[in-house]
């Protein structure tokens, strides 16, 4: 055992994070079953996976942009804006597999807008993108007029929000999120140079490698999934509206915040970053076991991630100074 102890703590060490989101979901799960005489068993565990598939598009965007030394606030009108454009496509008349490209590849084209911006500008992206989600929004609200757009073909909704293996399709497409972010962050050279661009973007720009490229790239697959994201919501509900998501940014950036990701970029974490989304997930849902208001999920969420980011910029300190 003697043999494997240093192995051990180096594994807890550089994984602690997920290991903590890990114990948390345990603790959660043991409390709410105690309290409540209801557990968490498959079934309710796939009700929060299904509930929460585009929050975990629109989060791994986040760590992306974040890993990357930037940050996104734009993600939320992105998602309403690319909808927005989708359900007016479907409305036209356009085939239903049309108008899901037209969607996807504008959600694609205001990711790229923003990274062409913050590139050719150097402003801060969290200026940039503020601006921009205001921007958006309002564009949103102009194609819309205020007015949902409502009864979209039967044929989307299937696509979108349809059942397969007895699952929502959003559960698959997240799931098929989560593993090529993982394969192209972490196995590929555009993963490791994302990851420079956060650390040391000089650095990387004396290398000979087109930083702007990368930052621009980062961006485009965060409006990519945020557009994916509208997509899941607007089958769902049958419905595109300009409000919709509205302040999931913040739900992002908590959830990349607790998985372990550096604020200021650098490092990346998708499998912390997966699990904070479903540990976010089962405070929702536990908070419905325990019948509370849902007026307190905001506070909640803005407590956790003000903890998370006081207790990554504490553990990010300490392995500075050692």
């Amino acid at each position: 055992m003697d043999a494997y102890w240093p192995g051990i703590k180096k594994f807890v060490r550089l994984n602690s994070a997920t290991l903590l989101l890990l114990l948390f979901c345990f603790l959660l799960a043991l409390f709410i079953g105690v309290t409540t005489g209801k557990y968490f068993d498959i079934v309710n565990t796939f009700n929060i996976l299904e509930a929460n598939s585009f929050r975990m598009l629109l989060a791994i965007g986040m760590m992306l942009v974040i890993a990357s030394g930037a940050i996104d606030l734009s993600i939320g009108s992105v998602l309403s804006l690319s909808a927005m454009i989708l359900a007016v496509s479907l409305h036209a008349g356009l085939p239903v597999w049309l108008c899901i490209v037209v969607g996807l590849l504008a959600g694609t084209i205001l990711g790229i807008v923003n990274g062409a911006i913050i590139s050719i500008t150097k402003i801060n992206a969290f200026i940039i993108t503020l601006g921009t989600a205001f921007l958006f929004r309002g564009l949103s609200l102009i194609i819309s007029r205020g007015t949902p757009v409502t009864r979209l073909p039967e044929a989307f909704r299937s696509f979108g929000s349809g059942e397969v293996l007895g699952l929502e399709a959003g559960v698959f497409y997240a799931v098929a999120a989560v593993f090529i972010a993982y394969v192209i962050f972490y196995k590929m050279k555009w993963g490791h140079y994302v990851s420079s661009l956060g650390g040391n973007a000089a650095a990387l720009r004396r290398c000979g490698v087109k930083i702007s490229r990368y930052r621009i790239s980062v961006f485009a697959v965060s409006g990519f999934l945020a557009a994916l994201a509208g997509m899941i919501i607007t089958a769902r509900l049958n419905s595109a509206e300009a409000n919709a998501g509205l302040n999931m940014e913040m739900d992002a950036i908590c959830a990349v915040v607790m998985g372990g990701t550096v604020l200021y970029g650098g490092k990346g974490n998708v499998i912390g970053t997966v699990i904070a989304v479903f540990l976010l997930g089962m405070i929702r849902n536990s908070l419905t076991l325990l019948s509370i208001s849902s007026y307190y999920q905001q506070f909640i969420t803005g407590a956790i991630l003000l903890l998370a980011v006081i207790v990554a910029e504490y553990r990010e300190r300490k392995k500075r100074v050692v």
